[in-house]
């Protein structure tokens, strides 16, 4: 069994400022107030942790006011954009595929609160808010969702197929668990080069079943790869129930000789203690999995009501109960830190920075038509054969 050896050490020494995307705003001065009499809180978790062949980890987080303030603000903030995303789609100024993150921001946020830039993140195709605390800009974010060349894949991607390289965040992917096997190449590329960072490879209860999720499992545990594997088990794969889509729905144990926790991945401290705790399992043993519990409020995609296959009773429970960001809230207020009239102040200057950005976005230009037949072929600029013989591409001379 593992069992953590210098993480009081670790956790006195974590960075107030780590959690903050490069939008991130001031933190309040009654919070720096707070901070400057007690910069340590401890804060048990709201719902205890279930282990598979692993233990160490307790139930009690240590934290810090600037830590739960920007915690709040980058969940916020990845809530409104999603919820902007929304309205533009529907006023049909972003096309095809869309897939909204809105109830599970405690898990992007979680577990950027553990990591470096310097760590890797390859996702599946519910990427906006990783696009975002990766440090892509909202109007970046919004650009690319509309096809702009401004967009943070200069508009080539669209919703599923986010990047940013400097930050070593690949993605938005979308074929149902391929990016799985990728994320265990990634942490090889870590464990050659001797980087001493993980690789987190996400992916959805949806994609649990696949074969090559356990073949990735296999590879990274023969090697020993630093690779945290987090199934965000949101409930429901498109408009099936995982009680109906797997014999064993207790996805943390799914990797068999592979250790897995499982977490309230609506809980950011629970997400974020974990993630520290799997972050250095890993770079000494190897691959571990973290189950992530959630919940998602929208359908699938824009083309699911999200309400056949589930009621509208369920869903305001989950909101009611358990929603990440109301759950940080109160630690804000209970802990005082913060006033309701001073969090509905951070709300409105969120609220404003996202719609100048939607507004911005929009007014951007889209490619020109010669970038559709870019980044086919590495540095090369070739014909491109059309449907149409007519509409190939020839490359200028």
């Amino acid at each position: 069994f593992f069992v953590l050896s210098h993480r009081a050490a670790m956790l006195f020494a974590r960075s107030f400022s780590r959690l903050s995307p490069n939008t991130a705003k001031p933190i309040l001065s009654v919070a720096r107030s707070f901070a400057a009499k007690s910069d340590s809180i401890e804060i048990p978790i709201d719902n205890p942790y279930k282990f598979h062949k692993c233990e160490g980890l307790t139930d009690k987080v240590t934290t810090n006011p600037e830590e739960l303030i920007n915690a709040f603000k980058t969940m916020y903030t990845v809530r409104r954009m999603e919820q902007g995303a929304d309205k533009m789609y529907k006023a049909r100024k972003i096309q095809g595929f869309l897939h909204l993150y809105n109830g599970q921001e405690a898990i992007v946020t979680g577990l950027e609160a553990s990591l470096t830039k310097e760590d890797s993140i390859i996702t599946a195709y519910r990427d906006h808010g990783f696009a975002y605390t990766r440090g892509c800009s909202i109007r970046e974010i919004y650009a690319e969702l509309m096809g702009k060349a401004t967009g943070c894949s200069k508009g080539n991607g669209g919703s599923m197929h986010m990047y940013k390289a400097d930050a070593n965040f690949y993605g938005g992917n979308g074929i149902v668990g391929a990016q799985t096997p990728v994320g265990a190449g990634i942490a090889f590329t870590h464990k050659y080069k001797q980087t001493k960072n993980v690789c987190i490879s996400l992916y959805g209860d949806g994609s649990a079943n696949q074969g090559q999720l356990f073949e990735a499992y296999n590879m990274a545990s023969l090697w020993k790869l630093p690779v945290i594997y987090i199934c965000e088990n949101n409930k429901y794969g498109m408009g099936t129930s995982v009680n109906r889509a797997a014999a064993n729905h207790e996805f943390y144990t799914r990797g068999d000789f592979v250790p897995g926790i499982q977490v309230d991945g609506m809980d950011f401290l629970a997400v974020r203690n974990a993630t520290d705790y799997a972050k250095e399992f890993a770079l000494e043993n190897g691959p571990i999995i973290l189950e992530m519990v959630t919940y998602r409020y929208v359908g699938h995609s824009m083309s699911d009501p999200g309400t056949t296959y589930r009621t509208r009773e369920e869903v305001d429970s989950v909101r009611k109960l358990r929603d990440p960001i109301e759950r940080v809230r109160v630690k804000l207020v209970k802990q005082e830190i913060c006033t309701e009239k001073e969090i509905k102040e951070m709300e409105k200057e969120i609220r404003a920075e996202v719609d100048q950005a939607a507004k911005d976005a929009d007014a951007d230009p889209y490619p020109e038509d010669d970038q559709t037949f870019q980044n086919i072929y590495w540095k090369e600029d070739v014909p491109v054969r059309g449907v149409e013989l007519s509409d190939s591409y020839h490359p200028s001379a």
